[in-house]
C-alpha cells in the first residue's frame, strides 16, 4: 500500500497536520522538525497525492491552454505548434502541468470562461486564437483568474498579453517593397475578427504614407490565414488590379497560396511579382523561391506567455509584453 502522511507522523511521533504543513512549506513548522519529517518521508519513499496537496494550498501547479479549433483534421498550424513548444518550456522550470482546452463559439456559449477554469482548477490560463467576436473576449475582461493571451490586446488587474509588434513589423515589410521601388502594393490580410488584421493593415497604411504612396482600398483584401485563402484571394486581386507588382501577406501560409495561384497563372515570383509573408514559418525557407518574411520568435511568444502568467498567479502586475521580430531577406521579392 501507498505510504500517506499518517504513516509518516506514525513514524516521527507528530501530528498528521505537522507532516502536511512541513512537507508543504508553511514558516511555522520548527526547521529541524522539517528535515527530520522530510527524511522520513524519503526513507519510506512517500510519493504526495497531486491534487489532495492542490486542495490544501489552493493552487493545483497547473494551468490552461484554451486554443480555438486549432486541433482538428486536415488543418494545418505550424504557428501554434511553436508557441505550444514555448510554453512547455516556460512552465518546465516551475514544473507546472499544462491542460488544453479546446473551444469554439457553441461551446463557449455553453461554458463561461469562468467555469471552464475552475471545473479543472488551474490556476490560470494562456488563451490564443479566439476571435474577437467570441463570447470569452468580454468574459476575460471581467475575470478574475489569471490569465495572459497571445496577439489579443486585453490589459486589466488579471489578464496581461504578448505579442510581436505588429504595427511596426507591418511598417518594415511594406516599407522594404517601396525601397525595391514598388508603388502598387496589394495587401492580403488575415479575417478582420483578429487583433493583429487591424494591427498589421494599419502598418501597412503608414509605410505607404511615410513614404508618400496613395493607400487603395481596392489592394487590400480580408481573408483568412490559410493557404487557400491566399491563393484565391490573390487571383481575385490580380484580376481586378493587374497594375500590382508586389503583395504583402498577413501569413506565410497566404503567401505561400499566393505563389502557388501566380505560378498556375502563368505568373513568375519574383520576375512578374513579388511577395513577402508573415511568422517565418520553417515552410518559408523551404519553397522555391525561399520566401521574404517577418520573423516573428514564436517559441518565444509561447515561453514568455508561460513565464508572465506565472507571475501573474504570484501576483505581480500583468502587462503588455513585446516580443521582437526580424525582417528576413529570401528571394520571393526584388526590384521593379
Amino acid at each position: 500500500m501507498a505510504v500517506t502522511i499518517k504513516d509518516i507522523a506514525k513514524y516521527a511521533g507528530v501530528s498528521v497536520t505537522t507532516v502536511s504543513r512541513a512537507l508543504n512549506g508553511y514558516p511555522d513548522v520548527n526547521e529541524q522538525t522539517r528535515e527530520r519529517i522530510k527524511k522520513i518521508a524519503q526513507e519510506l519513499n512517500y510519493s504526495p497525492n497531486a491534487i489532495a496537496r492542490g486542495l490544501v494550498m489552493n493552487k493545483t501547479h497547473t494551468v490552461g491552454l484554451v486554443v480555438s479549433e486549432l486541433i482538428k483534421p486536415g488543418v494545418y498550424h505550424p504557428f501554434f505548434l511553436e508557441i505550444l513548444a514555448g510554453i512547455k518550456a516556460g512552465l518546465r522550470k516551475d514544473r507546472y502541468d499544462l491542460i488544453l482546452f479546446t473551444v469554439d463559439f457553441a461551446t463557449q456559449d455553453v461554458t463561461s470562461y469562468e467555469e471552464l477554469c475552475n471545473s479543472r482548477k488551474v490556476d490560470g490560463a494562456i488563451v490564443e486564437g479566439l476571435k474577437l467576436s467570441d463570447p470569452y473576449i468580454e468574459e476575460i475582461k471581467k475575470t478574475n483568474i489569471p490569465t495572459v493571451l497571445i496577439d489579443i490586446p486585453i490589459l486589466t488587474d488579471k489578464v496581461g498579453y504578448v505579442s510581436s509588434d505588429n504595427v511596426q513589423a507591418a511598417f518594415e515589410a511594406t516599407s522594404y517593397l517601396i525601397k525595391l521601388g514598388h508603388k502598387n502594393i496589394g495587401f492580403i490580410n488575415g479575417h478582420s475578427d483578429a487583433a493583429v488584421s487591424f494591427e498589421r493593415l494599419e502598418g501597412y497604411k503608414r509605410a505607404l504614407q511615410k513614404n508618400n504612396v496613395q493607400y487603395k482600398e481596392e489592394y487590400v483584401i480580408f481573408e483568412d490565414f490559410t493557404q487557400e485563402g491566399g491563393y484565391n484571394s490573390f487571383r481575385k486581386l490580380i484580376f481586378e488590379n493587374p497594375e500590382i507588382t508586389a503583395v504583402f501577406h498577413a501569413s506565410d501560409l497566404m503567401a505561400i497560396g499566393s505563389i502557388k495561384a501566380a505560378q498556375d497563372l502563368g505568373m513568375k515570383v519574383p520576375d512578374d511579382i513579388s511577395i513577402v509573408g508573415f511568422d517565418d514559418i520553417e515552410l518559408a525557407s523551404l519553397i522555391d523561391p525561399g520566401l521574404t518574411t517577418i520573423r516573428q520568435e514564436k517559441f518565444k511568444l509561447g515561453y514568455m506567455a508561460a513565464r508572465h502568467l506565472l507571475s501573474i498567479i504570484r501576483g505581480e502586475k500583468p502587462e503588455h509584453i513585446v516580443v521582437p521580430h526580424k525582417l528576413i531577406i529570401r528571394q520571393s521579392a526584388k526590384k521593379v
